[in-house]
């Protein structure tokens, strides 16, 4: 009976023992397969030219509270030479988006307590947007005219883009990777191992950069500036050794 008592703790640590030594040799396995690889960063980048662009500003009049219907006069006339212009440069109708009349006032900040008559600005939004790249630089150039004939017009910095990026970025992640697989090469060629297959990848943001410019972001760009454009993108992978 004794014997027997003695046996039981005898199997319960024997059991213990092959249990401790099963999962160290499980750790063991799949820390070897964990180091068994190495993650190193591709990219991949291609010069494009812009095949979009888009134009936009706004005209508007300030105006007395007494004047507002002289203020919609205006307007409704500043609106016609606006059309006009547009015409005048090639524009076609279905490309020019133009806002209605938006009516915001304008506040007095003076620290005296004099009463002023309330004014308010009157503003209207121009966009024409159009693959044909020229006629939109020319368009841009050309406000001068609108300003001449009374309109106070402001007109922003023109936007270009290229609208095949979504095809492009697809092609460039494939490079990036062939890019990462040489990288990791050359980083196991001294230990005399071989870069196995590929394990995972994980796209990194897009940038679109003006040429020439080296400026990345960590949450991706979209330089809109200028028509020639450097497109890059980036791809983490990991690869098995061997």
């Amino acid at each position: 009976m004794e014997n027997k008592n003695i046996f039981k703790p005898a199997i319960i640590v024997g059991a213990s023992l092959i249990l401790s030594f099963s999962i160290f040799s499980l750790a063991f396995y799949n820390s070897r397969i964990s180091t068994d690889a190495i993650s190193v960063t591709g990219s991949a980048s291609k010069e494009v030219v812009s095949d979009s662009a888009k134009f936009s500003g706004n005209f508007s009049r300030i105006v007395k509270i007494s004047n507002l219907k002289s203020g919609y006069d205006q307007m409704a006339n500043d609106l016609k030479l606006v059309k006009s212009f547009l015409k005048e440069q090639g524009i076609d109708d279905k490309n020019a988006i133009i806002s209605t009349v938006s009516m915001m006032e304008n506040y007095n900040y003076n620290n005296n307590n004099t009463q002023t008559e309330k004014e308010y600005t009157l503003s209207q939004n121009v966009e024409v947007s159009s693959s044909d790249i020229v006629q939109i630089t020319k368009l841009a150039q050309a406000t001068q005219n609108l300003i001449n004939k009374g309109v106070i017009f402001s007109a922003n910095q023109v936007e270009y883009y290229y609208t095949k990026l979504p095809e492009l970025r697809v092609s460039l992640l494939s490079d990036a990777i062939k890019d990462a697989q040489a990288r990791a090469s050359k980083m196991v060629e001294s230990t005399g191992k071989k870069i196995g297959n590929l394990k995972s990848a994980a796209s990194g943001v897009v940038q679109v950069l003006s040429a020439n410019n080296l400026e990345v972001s960590d949450y991706g760009a979209y330089d809109t500036s200028k028509i020639n454009k450097n497109v890059m993108v980036t791809v983490r992978a990991s690869f098995g050794v061997k």
